[in-house]
């Protein structure tokens, strides 16, 4: 039975089961139905392995630093998470003044969003930041990178995109292109086509966080439609090739010269010593 695109509200979405999709072509099509019937909006998507739901069974689609396993983190555990941010950050702008020859140097020091959007986007520490794509190939193998059998694909609803950072003061919404703001040698941005969405004005401190309820911090009320699918089929027609990317194409580490820093860094940060060198 073919799905129509309807118009709900995004509390109802939330609430809904995933809509299957057969495989990726079917996708696509959805995809391309929901850009058109939404021309006002640029559509960005996450692939994850589960459609995780909060305590009034919504979807719930919430950058790292927020995220608890069973309920919302204590003020103990939020406090731990943003000094460990606080120091992730001090060790890169100590890595980039060490290295001054490095392409953005001055802008990784200045740009507090520059500095998350990579930490975010090499997994350095959890960030106020989330991660989503433009391309739904990418997409969709993040959603099939792991050894369950089904994969979800979410849509988010965003603002017109204009240059590295777009801010949008009315959605209280920044957007970073990380293949614009993150330096060359970071490789693996580049290649996922990878975006992220943080809050505006900028989350950045604990004190700061409290001024938010936790539904204001969830990315699911951008929500549009979210899809589910079973791996095996998904990737297998005979009238298309679209396979699913490797691992080792999502996560590169062969020409990626921030990798090895960055797997430094985050050895620094879990012994606690402060101190990380090249």
């Amino acid at each position: 039975m073919k799905c129509r695109i309807v118009a709900k509200k995004c509390t109802a979405i939330r609430k809904d089961s995933a809509v299957y999709v057969s495989d990726y072509i079917d996708l696509a099509k959805k995809i391309a139905e929901l850009q058109y019937e939404n021309r006002d909006h640029v559509l960005l998507l996450r692939g994850q392995p589960c459609d995780y739901r909060n305590a009034h069974n919504n979807t719930t689609i919430k950058p790292s630093i927020f995220r608890g396993a069973n309920r919302n983190p204590n003020n103990t555990e939020m406090l731990k998470r943003f000094e460990r941010l606080r120091k992730a950050e001090e060790l890169l702008v100590q890595h980039y003044k060490d290295n001054g020859d490095l392409p953005r140097n001055r802008e990784v020091m200045r740009r507090q969003i520059l500095r998350w959007s990579i930490l975010q986007h090499y997994e350095v520490c959890k960030t106020p930041l989330l991660d989503v794509t433009h391309s739904l190939r990418v997409a969709a193998s993040f959603a099939s990178d792991h050894d369950g059998d089904r994969g979800y694909v979410f849509v988010l609803g965003i603002p017109n995109i204009s240059g590295a950072v777009t801010t949008s003061i009315e959605n209280e919404l920044q957007v970073i292109r990380l293949a614009s703001v993150c330096p060359p040698q970071a490789f693996r941005p580049h290649i996922q086509e990878g975006y992220l969405l943080g809050e505006y004005p900028d989350i950045a401190v604990f004190e700061q966080k409290q001024l938010y309820r936790a539904h204001e911090v969830d990315f699911g009320r951008r929500l549009i439609a979210k899809f589910k699918f079973c791996k095996n089929p998904f990737w297998q027609n005979d009238n298309f090739n679209f396979p699913k990317i490797p691992r080792e194409a999502l996560y590169p580490v062969e020409g990626d010269e921030f990798f090895a820093f960055s797997e430094k860094l985050k050895s620094s940060l879990s012994c606690g010593k402060w101190a990380c060198s090249v």
